[in-house]
């Protein structure tokens, strides 16, 4: 009774399971199938419980919930459809009215638009016609203006105006180029430009090529013109000393009424002008020094852009010219060809210094330094070889003042040329060498064409070339002519030789800023004491023959001695010493060997002869009873011969000459009668 009535309890639990397991399951179809999930999990389990009909009875009951639902959702649209479409046909008749409203608007629009958009499309035509012309009118202008710059560019090439063709042409570019309608016209442009740039450089660059070699010829000739004239600017200072000397030599004789012509103002004018010339060479006409075309290029290649390359083509073509002015041909002999070879250099130097001052910047400062740096050294090397070959003093002479007056020009415009003064007082020892050896040539001739007769002056300009321009003259009053002066003509011409080898070494030495008297004088000492000294005792010794022979060589010697002075002074003079300087010092008489010499000479000849005489004092009757009227016949031959002698030497002798001579020969005589009475 009571296991049944507990299973009667259990069984409606297991039937509100099974009910509320499938409300889960019919939920979870629905739910699956809103969702739109995929139902074969649900379709496997229901075949695989063996209950298929369960899933049907799900869907089925799926489906009528759904159907009341779309039912109610139908119902409601059907109610808005017909209000609808209720609306629709109301729209429906008003649009029809709207329709027939519209057609009748479009029609009267129609017939009157139709006049308005017909005029509007001639207007719209008219309007693009006459942008057109306005367009074509503006590029007409544009053109027109575009060919009077080509004319003007043509125009200014065909007429070398380069410069404003440049212009032209730049203008062309920047306002015209980029605007021109024309493709053909723009083409055109674009090739014609650079290629008359390029025929520009072209012509420009020939121009300067013709100027480089022009200048050359210019720079020879420029450099002739400067140095010529400071050889006449030291000419004129030359002369401005001689009349110096002329005066100080006159107020030292107190002739006071000289006349002081100095012209110190005109002198002054024309040294202190020499400057300006030299810088004026720029526009000498004759010379054609014309910096144009080099300027011109100089232009030309700055507005072409090219600036630096024009200044490094134009630094190094001036200084291949300048190595090319350093060949020293050897065809031709150096004496020959210098002032050539320097006065191109020269020439070039100037004509860089005023490129330099005027140039705008084409040559630096320090290029011009060191091109000068490159000459002078080249010059020094030049120099230092043709001295060593050269054997005459006179061709170093040559060379020595076209150098020192090379330099005297170049300094004028700032450039150093200590090294060239270097070389000249290196080579001034084998100079006056050289110079003493011609010396001593023309010595030996001057002596060995003596005659030992005294010289006959028959004109007073013989007078003055032989005894006053030498100042050996015992007596400031002009003689009678014929005059028989008491040297042979041995003294004058010794003396022109002598004064000929100061003038000739001071002027060798006179290259620096002040000349050094102690050196003239120096080579001056050994010129009159080993040159003219040796000559003269070699002369004394080899070729005096004869009492009267001896007798004008010692005149000479004394004639000689106021020549040394006058040597000198001379020398002092040249120096720019004042005479006063010298004359305080007392100097030894150079040719004081050759003086005793020819003295001695004098004194033994008269000996001899004097001693002929007495070889027979011995007969001579010491102890005679009656003294003779008319003394002895011996001494009388004596007395005759010396009181012949004197007479003849006062003409020539000087006092003191003669009274040494007649001392030594009147002691030998006293001698002979002393010996002969101790005898």
């Amino acid at each position: 009774m009571k296991s049944t009535r507990s299973r009667r309890k259990m069984a409606p639990a297991a039937s509100d399971a099974g009910d509320s397991g499938e409300k889960l399951e019919q939920l979870l179809i629905s739910s699956a199938i809103c969702n739109g999930e995929d139902l074969g999990p649900f379709v496997r389990k229901a075949f695989a419980s063996g209950r298929p009909e369960t899933l049907l009875h799900h869907l089925r009951h799926f489906s009528r919930s759904k159907e009341s639902e779309i039912e109610e959702v139908c119902k409601a649209h059907y109610q808005d459809f017909i209000l609808a479409v209720d609306d629709l046909r109301s729209l429906l008749s008003d649009v029809d009215s709207l329709k027939s409203s519209l057609y009748d608007s479009n029609s009267r629009l129609q017939s009157v638009g139709g006049p308005l958009l017909s005029s509007l499309d001639s207007f719209v035509e008219a309007q693009n016609v006459s942008k057109n012309v306005d367009y074509a009118l503006q590029s007409v202008t544009l053109c027109i203006k575009l060919m009077e710059l080509c004319s003007r560019a043509n125009h200014h090439l065909s007429n070398g105006s380069f410069y404003m063709a440049l212009k032209c042409l730049d203008s062309i570019e920047n306002d015209f180029q980029d605007k021109t309608p024309s493709s053909t016209l723009k083409k055109m442009l674009e090739s014609k430009i650079p290629e008359i740039r390029s025929h520009i450089e072209r012509k420009i660059s020939k121009e300067f090529g013709d100027w480089l070699v022009e200048i050359r010829v210019v720079s020879r000739n420029l450099g002739q013109l400067a140095i010529g004239q400071a050889s006449a600017a030291r000419q004129r200072a030359e002369d401005l000393r001689t009349k110096q000397r002329q005066a100080e030599e006159q107020s030292r004789l107190s002739l006071r009424d000289c006349v002081y012509a100095l012209e110190d103002d005109d002198e002054e004018e024309g040294l202190g002008g020499y400057e300006n010339e030299a810088y004026s060479y720029g526009n000498n006409s004759v010379l054609g020094f014309d910096l144009t075309p080099l300027y011109r290029a100089y232009h030309i290649h700055q507005t072409l852009g090219l600036e630096d390359r024009f200044k490094q083509y134009y630094f190094e073509n001036r200084k291949l010219q300048l190595t090319s002015d350093f060949q020293v041909s050897s065809m031709t002999p150096f004496l020959e060809s210098h002032q050539t070879f320097f006065a191109q250099i020269a020439g070039f130097f100037i004509v860089e210094d005023r490129i330099l001052r005027t140039g705008g910047g084409l040559i630096s400062k320090t290029e011009v330094e060191n091109l000068w740096e490159t000459a002078v050294s080249k010059m020094c090397s030049v120099l230092e070889d043709q001295f060593s070959r050269m054997q005459t003093a006179n061709h170093l002479l040559l060379i020595k003042d076209y150098v020192s007056l090379l330099g005297v020009t170049l300094r004028r415009y700032g450039y150093t040329v200590g090294a060239l003064l270097d070389v000249l007082s290196k080579h001034r020892d084998k100079y006056h060498e050289l110079l003493l050896s011609d010396c001593r040539k023309q010595i030996s001739e001057a002596l060995a064409a003596d005659k030992f007769e005294q010289m006959l002056m028959k004109k007073e300009y013989e007078y003055s070339m032989n005894v006053l321009s030498f100042q050996i003259q015992t007596s400031d009053i002009i003689p009678a002519f014929p005059y028989v002066a008491p040297f042979s003509s041995t003294v004058p011409d010794c003396c022109r030789i002598v004064r000929s080898f100061i003038e000739d070494s001071v002027s060798f030495m006179s290259y620096g800023e002040q000349l050094d008297f102690y050196n003239v004088k120096k080579y001056l000492d050994r010129l009159l004491s080993e040159v003219l000294d040796g000559a003269l005792l070699k002369l004394i010794s080899s070729s005096v023959h004869g009492v009267s022979q001896a007798m004008q060589v010692a005149a000479n010697m004394a004639v000689f001695e106021r020549a040394c002075d006058f040597f000198f002074r001379h020398a002092a003079q040249l120096s720019g010493i004042p005479l006063r300087m010298v004359e305080k010092g007392k100097r030894q008489f150079p040719l004081n060997k050759s003086r005793d010499a020819a003295e001695e000479m004098l004194s033994g000849m008269l000996k001899t002869k004097v001693d002929g005489f007495m070889t027979l004092i011995e007969n001579v009757n010491w102890m005679t009873d009656e003294p003779s009227q008319g003394g002895n016949e011996y001494v009388n031959e004596v007395l005759i011969y010396l009181e012949t002698l004197v007479s003849t030497a006062q003409q020539i002798l000087p006092p003191q000459v003669l009274k040494r001579v007649l001392q030594d020969v009147l002691s030998h005589i006293s001698e002979k009668i002393v010996d002969t009475l101790l005898g």
